[in-house]
């Protein structure tokens, strides 16, 4: 390595670090303007499911009547604020005349807040981790619809916090049988008897069908549990 190349490199790295140091601020100040604007709200359920999912589809329409039902109830309802079954989330939020929250997060492609968030909860996030820790400390319930990688992370995410302690135990609910049931034999048939998860662990999902029993199991369960913040 010529003495050009290796000073280039000392500076490339000089500059990193510096960049990194100050990164910490942002992400500071991300997570401070998400701590101020969500603790205003009340019980909330986090909404979670593919961006592609189209108006007048059946999952979006079940995901429409399900954040209906829950704001009914009381609960506000939290969505990625993006399109697809985010923004079914929202939309079903104000019908059912809850507070309707929306985590939005800067993408390449550019991610547009849906017309169905509150003005005054569309919060907007450059870090993933700083997002993720908005859902699961001001979410009281956790309903997955069908999605990709990025729900799957969450659902995942969320089962491993309340798995080891880390998060109180709330609802935690996947919503359709034909597409997470793959999913659940898996689960049970290789991860359970692979000894890599308990039977216990699998108590914790509740997997259903309509949007009346997402609403009866998240009431059910706080007719014993408190509502109180997760950490």
């Amino acid at each position: 390595m010529n003495d050009t190349i290796r000073m280039t490199k000392q500076r490339r790295w000089s500059e990193s670090k510096a960049h990194s140091s100050w990164q910490i601020f942002k992400i500071m100040a991300e997570f401070v303007d998400g701590f101020e604007a969500l603790a205003k709200l009340g019980p909330c359920i986090s909404i979670f499911g593919s961006a592609r999912t189209q108006a007048g589809h059946d999952t979006y329409e079940l995901t429409v009547d399900i954040s209906k039902r829950l704001a009914e109830e009381g609960f506000g309802i939290i969505s990625g604020g993006g399109p697809g079954i985010m923004e079914a989330a929202n939309k079903g939020a104000q019908l059912g005349a809850g507070k309707s929250v929306g985590l939005n997060i800067e993408l390449p492609f550019e991610q547009h807040a849906n017309p169905y968030i509150d003005r005054d909860a569309n919060l907007n996030f450059e870090y993933f981790f700083v997002r993720k820790t908005m859902f699961t400390k001001y979410s009281q319930g956790f309903v997955m619809m069908p999605g990709g990688f990025g729900t799957m992370d969450e659902f995942f995410e969320v089962a491993t916090l309340i798995q080891t302690g880390k998060m109180l135990q709330v609802p935690l609910i996947l919503v359709g049988k034909a597409y997470w049931g793959g999913l659940m034999q898996w689960l049970q048939h290789t991860m359970l008897v692979e000894e890599y998860i308990s039977a216990e662990d699998l108590e914790l999902l509740k997997v259903v069908d309509t949007a009346e029993e997402v609403a009866e199991h998240v009431l059910h369960f706080y007719s014993k549990h408190p509502l109180q913040p997760n950490f």
